[in-house]
């Protein structure tokens, strides 16, 4: 993985999307639009956080490291270092895995 250097802001999560095993049934490849979703991927970096209606600060759920479930078509793509990540608030993230 490149060393990143992109932070988030707000309750912005860096997502680092995990590569799938290729599924094959009877010999034949699915493509990627027909493989069922959703998918994983690893905590990269937080934002800045997020702030309630009192002007707190809330804590995030996640933390950097974490695998967590992502949906198919959620956050923003973006590429660096030719690298794959997806930017994507804290609500997006699915759930933690492990």
């Amino acid at each position: 993985m490149a060393n990143v250097n992109v932070r988030p802001l707000g309750d912005r999560v860096l997502v680092q999307p995990m590569e799938e095993q290729e599924t094959k049934k009877g010999g034949i490849i699915i493509p990627d639009t027909a493989k069922e979703k959703p998918q994983e991927g690893k905590v990269v970096a937080l934002g800045t956080g997020k702030v309630n209606e009192e002007g707190k600060k809330v804590d995030f759920t996640v933390k950097k490291g974490d695998k967590v479930l992502i949906s198919k078509y959620g956050g923003t793509e973006i590429k660096i270092d030719g690298d794959t990540f997806l930017i994507m608030r804290e609500d997006d993230i699915l759930g933690i895995i492990g």
